[in-house]
């Protein structure tokens, strides 16, 4: 059994009350503080803790009004905590026990640290991250690279803090370091035109990595939860995607999406708590602080626990779509060129597909990025805009290509799904006119394929469809051959 299979056993599934017990912490019911931070527990009827703390004060409080406990029945008292609770939980080691417990909100226990999580074989070099990124994202060839030797450094330097952390636990003195090299986090701010695969490639990552993943918008958050999410909001996804286990959370990914929206703003006489305030707030998150963040909830609040969040370990990566950069690097380009026969021409960058891969911190700076944020992302990644070329690959070479996908739903119909050459092409070019990257080819499909999803269950006499670009462009219909 593995350690993924011991947290599904022990969230109260299949697993005994016992088993949960053991590998959660118990939550106080009045101050909703986890044991490791109130200290042990005292277990009431019906399975409900309580802190010394908060029992003293109840009982100081019954006291208080002259009442002879040893004449009361607690489980009749109508001012105790416990008052609506169900006291017909079923005995433990049942396993309805197990089920009702796994309904309660719970933290996992930290487990102490006898050596690092994982080992340095375990992570994978770069070109066979690189090489697994290419079975699922067509081009981009240097963020992929780019990316791969980030993340790869990144979980070098988790090991390292692990062993020593480890070490420092059992009494041992580290291992000898002549210069003492402490290594710094590498951060990612991923820069591209909409469409052009940030999110997948984040997501692509996690999942080959096998690590927890939180994606957020950098769009809802504002300064101290502002009517948006205030800034912890994102470790609590984290948390949350971790099935609550903090050391797991702490060695996983986090994707602050649309960090562009987060811009200082030009011309503002408010206070400005979605914008430079929001990118002031991320600086401690980013280099590496402890959080207090809630136990299944987006927002602090008496009945959520809360618990210590680590994001010394944590990569963050931040992505953009920036518009308007190229106008920025296009006039700072220009402002360098000079007079004379050798002098660089002003217009020759205006017809530049690539020009987001020229970007500097002067240009992000221009944009309305504030020089300490850019300082805490020191890995700028530049995505190209995706060709005709690029857009006919992505949609019948990665290994969940989207034909591959409608070939797959057909296929459960016993039918055979053939696209041509050409009405891939003319997909391609309808798909650069919406100006939406990747996203537009699914919405093509999903237009165009309707009718024959729709008509080809009727009939089971259908042995094969194949497209044309006839039927793309409304001149003809698809070629159907029946079966026999």
């Amino acid at each position: 059994m593995n350690e993924r299979d011991e947290r599904t056993l022990g969230a109260g599934g299949d697993g005994s009350g016992e088993e949960k017990e053991q590998e959660y912490e118990k939550i106080c019911y009045l101050c909703r503080r986890p044991e490791s931070k109130a200290g042990s527990m005292i277990v009431m009827p019906g399975n409900l803790c309580l802190c010394h703390d908060c029992l003293q004060k109840t009982f100081d409080s019954v006291m208080g009004n002259g009442v002879d406990m040893s004449k009361v029945d607690l489980s009749q008292l109508s001012n105790m905590p416990f008052r609506n609770m169900n006291f017909s939980i079923p005995p433990a080691g049942s396993e309805e026990h197990g089920a009702a417990l796994g309904a309660r909100q719970q933290v996992k226990k930290r487990k102490k640290k006898t050596g690092p999580e994982f080992e340095l074989k375990d992570i994978p070099a770069p070109h066979v991250i690189k090489r697994r990124l290419d079975d699922y994202v067509i081009g981009q060839e240097r963020a992929k690279k780019v990316v791969s030797v980030a993340v790869y450094n990144h979980y070098k330097r988790v090991y390292a803090e692990d062993l020593k952390a480890a070490q420092a636990d059992q009494g041992q003195k580290p291992g000898e370091d002549p210069d003492d090299v402490r290594i710094e986090k590498s951060n990612i701010l991923m820069i591209g035109p909409t469409g052009s695969g940030k999110t997948y490639l984040v997501k692509t990552l996690a999942r080959l990595l096998d690590v927890p993943l939180a994606i957020a918008d950098a769009t809802s958050l504002t300064e101290a939860g502002y009517i948006g999410d205030d800034i912890e909001s994102v470790v609590s996804k984290l948390l949350a995607a971790a099935g609550n286990d903090v050391s797991r959370a702490e060695h996983g990914i986090i994707f602050i999406d649309e960090i562009d929206k987060i811009a200082k703003k030009k011309e503002t006489t408010t206070r400005d708590v979605s914008g430079e305030s929001v990118q002031q707030e991320l600086l401690k998150m980013l280099e590496g602080s402890v959080v207090e963040v809630p136990v299944g909830s987006n927002q602090k609040n008496a009945l959520s626990p809360m618990v210590s969040v680590s994001t010394d370990n944590i990569l963050f990566i931040c992505g953009g779509a920036f518009p308007d950069m190229e106008n920025i690097i296009r006039e700072r380009l220009a402002k360098t060129s000079s007079m004379g026969f050798g002098a660089a021409l002003k217009d020759r960058f205006e017809e530049d597909q690539n020009l987001l891969s020229h970007v500097t911190n002067e240009d992000l700076r221009a944009f309305g990025m504030i020089p300490e944020f850019l300082g805490r992302l020191p890995v700028v990644v530049t995505l190209e805009k995706l060709t005709e070329d690029m857009l006919v690959r992505i949609l019948k070479e990665p290994k969940n290509a989207i034909l591959k996908q409608y070939v797959k739903l057909l296929e459960m119909d016993e039918v055979k799904l053939v696209f041509e050459d050409e009405a891939l092409r003319w997909i391609a070019g309808e798909a650069l006119k919406r100006e939406t990257g990747a996203r537009a080819l699914r919405a093509i499909l999903e237009e165009y394929m309707l009718d024959i999803m729709y008509e080809i269950p009727k009939d089971p006499s259908i042995g094969s469809v194949v497209i044309t670009r006839p039927y793309l462009e409304k001149r003809g219909g698809p070629l159907i051959q029946m079966r026999g």
